[in-house]
């Protein structure tokens, strides 16, 4: 199929996969629709992604995004997150809310700045430690305890 537009298209992910027999995971995905729309294409996950928020401004973060996804494809396939996790407790909160994995951007690029794959090695043993000390802090000794019953959305909580 020739890619005649600058874009992607749901005619492209078809052809895709009838073209391969290697696993088609979806990345841009920020709504529940076009989570439904790539499971009818039979896609093999969905990788929920705002590219890193730096094309638009006002858009909903990936965690916003993340809940509805999940619900959306009712474990018919994996889900996936990355963008805006800066901190192991961003990573908590992912799995939290239904991520089965979690990719790392920018604190990456961050690590590998500062002292090249040793500063990028730092980096992963950080969200480690940050990661298992969120789930010290909220008794979860395994990655299968971590459940959205940790996770408090802001528009919950009083302002007094």
């Amino acid at each position: 199929m020739p890619w005649e537009t600058n874009y992607a298209s749901w005619d492209q992910v078809t052809w895709l996969k009838s073209q391969t027999r290697l696993p088609i995971i979806v990345k841009g995905l920020m709504t529940a629709e076009d989570a439904v729309l790539a499971i009818e294409r039979k896609v093999d996950g969905i990788l929920v992604s705002n590219h890193g928020g730096r094309h638009m401004d006002g858009l909903q973060g990936t965690l916003d995004a993340l809940p509805a996804i999940v619900k959306s494809v009712d474990g018919k396939v994996d889900v996936y997150v990355d963008g805006g996790i800066r901190s192991g407790q961003d990573v908590f909160k992912a799995l939290a809310l239904g991520a089965k994995m979690v990719f790392v951007g920018r604190p990456i690029l961050w690590g590998l700045a500062y002292d090249g794959a040793k500063g990028v090695s730092q980096v992963m043993d950080i969200l480690k430690s940050e990661l298992k000390y969120t789930m010290q802090l909220t008794g979860c000794t395994n990655i299968s305890e971590i459940t959205d019953d940790y996770v408090i959305r802001t528009e919950s909580i009083s302002k007094l």
